[in-house]
């Protein structure tokens, strides 16, 4: 027999491993839909008795839960989930194009000196916290704090370095034969990419650019220090209400997270064939 089986006790470690896992996920989803009177229960009420759809009404109609007499938000989730969308999907696409550029000419055009890969990924060597407050002096000077185009160029600048990096894994394993092949036929050099390279990277590409969204639309600590009333970004918006005026608002927090964690679940699902691999920034060769 070629395959391991799986015994009881690696069963139990593997369903242990499991709840610990999605218990936040069950915890969330419970409190979106748990009315106001059962966010602080005592006991906790794992499974509410009465499901309401009021928390996630609430992200859009700021006085939907004075019907159960707490106070409303002080403002709706409409211009978070907006921003976020326009700041991710915009950031995210230019990414990619630049880093697709930057991978490929890494792999057709380098003399074989790291310095270059090592200087773009050294761009992921500092945790956010160390350089949010130089961007943030950076941006005051230029205009660009608090602002989309602020927001969109860091978030550019954060990702380029996984985006070059993935997409260079995906071009180095394109054999060159393939572009010399269409060169000869009469496409220009850069015609041979379009026509060539890009088309059979797609599954890279397409894998390359859900991770990237990914990473924006979950970014957290430049979108907080970099927007003040202009800009807001559904991490920002998920902050706020543990400090709104009514109190933390447990189910309509848990109900934006809700919302929040589709797209990622669903990009997830897509990725998961190709983020190993991509992840390995090129090292393991098929």
């Amino acid at each position: 027999m070629h395959g391991r089986l799986l015994t009881p006790l690696l069963a139990l470690l593997l369903a242990a491993a499991l709840v610990l896992a999605m218990f936040p996920v069950f915890w969330i989803v419970m409190t979106a839909i748990k009315p106001p009177t059962d966010w602080n229960a005592s006991p906790a009420i794992w499974l509410p008795s009465d499901p309401t759809w009021v928390n996630f009404r609430t992200l859009f109609d700021p006085d939907a839960l004075r019907e159960y007499g707490v106070g409303g938000v002080s403002q709706p989730a409409t211009a978070a989930v907006a921003g976020s969308i326009l700041a991710s999907v915009v950031a995210t696409a230019l990414s990619v194009g630049i880093g697709l550029g930057a991978a490929i000419g890494i792999s057709r055009y380098g003399n074989g000196s790291q310095a270059t890969p090592l200087v773009i990924l050294s761009g992921r060597m500092f945790p956010p916290a160390a350089i949010a407050v130089p961007f943030v002096i950076i941006f005051s000077s230029v205009g660009l704090i608090d602002t989309y185009g602020g927001l969109i160029a860091i978030y550019v600048a954060a990702t380029l370095p996984f985006s070059t990096w993935m997409l260079k894994s995906f071009v180095d394993d394109l054999p060159r034969e393939i572009e010399e092949a269409a060169m000869i036929d009469g496409r220009s050099r850069l015609g041979a990419h379009f026509a060539v390279t890009i088309p059979l990277i797609r599954g890279g590409l397409f894998a390359t650019t859900l991770f990237i969204f990914t990473l924006n639309w979950s970014e957290f600590m430049f979108a907080l220090v970099l927007s003040y009333s202009n800009v807001n970004t559904v991490p920002v918006q998920l902050a706020k209400y543990v400090t709104a005026t009514a109190g933390t608002l447990y189910g309509v927090q848990a109900a934006l997270a809700v919302l929040a964690m589709l797209p990622l679940v669903i990009t997830g699902f897509f990725i998961q064939g190709h983020l190993a691999r991509g992840m390995t920034f090129g090292a393991i060769k098929r």
